[in-house]
């Protein structure tokens, strides 16, 4: 795997990262995101119409989605920072872009160690996102969902596996990706999160 070609943040303030990637492999987000540069802010939300196009312009890409999320304490009260992300994996083979999105909202779980409420979040929003960039492509396309979920009974988030599979599928008729291969929100969203270059 090489280390990224380039990276840049446009004025449409959209986040851009190309990926060597060797023989129509997966793109790994969580050895080169490492080395990002971020210059502006990320307030503006993904706009579908602007992922539909270069998706338009890069035939045969695979699309994935994710979301991820982490407490922040502000003046004593809880806020969540919900980082998303939709990479676009160029032909299937080549570089990525990714499209990335923080936005912080109150937080009112009280079990810190069983997030459920915050993981359902990530889960509304992804799905939510899936469905907007569907709704403007006039074609099918080729699109997974990720899901920060580790289904392994160890872990927290193992909490909401279910319900989390159950709507999403129910919702985009997508069955979504969990750890250890939803890396759009196991590595490339919670890369984007730790910037926490958006939020007061």
């Amino acid at each position: 795997m090489g280390a990224p070609i380039i990276c840049e943040v446009s004025s449409a303030v959209e986040l851009l990262v190309y990926i060597q990637t060797v023989g129509g492999s997966k793109p790994s987000p969580r050895t080169n995101l490492n080395t990002m540069h971020i210059h502006h802010h990320l307030k503006e939300k993904i706009d579908p119409l602007v992922v539909k196009q270069f998706i338009d312009e890069h035939p045969n890409s695979k699309v994935y989605i994710g979301c991820d999320s982490d407490r922040v304490l502000i003046k004593d009260e809880w806020y969540a920072d919900y980082a998303s992300v939709v990479v676009v994996h160029l032909g299937g083979r080549h570089g990525c872009k990714v499209f990335g999105h923080v936005e912080r909202e109150r937080d009112y779980e009280k079990t810190k160690a069983r997030p459920r409420m915050r993981l359902m979040n990530e889960v509304y929003k992804v799905s939510q996102l899936y469905l907007d960039i569907a709704q403007v492509m006039e074609e099918d396309f080729d699109c997974e969902i990720h899901l920060d979920i580790n289904p392994s009974e160890k872990h927290g988030s193992s909490c909401v596996i279910n319900e989390a599979i159950g709507y999403v599928r129910a919702l985009t008729n997508v069955v979504p990706m969990v750890k250890p291969n939803g890396f759009a929100a196991t590595h490339c969203a919670d890369r984007l999160k730790a910037l926490k270059i958006n939020c007061p």
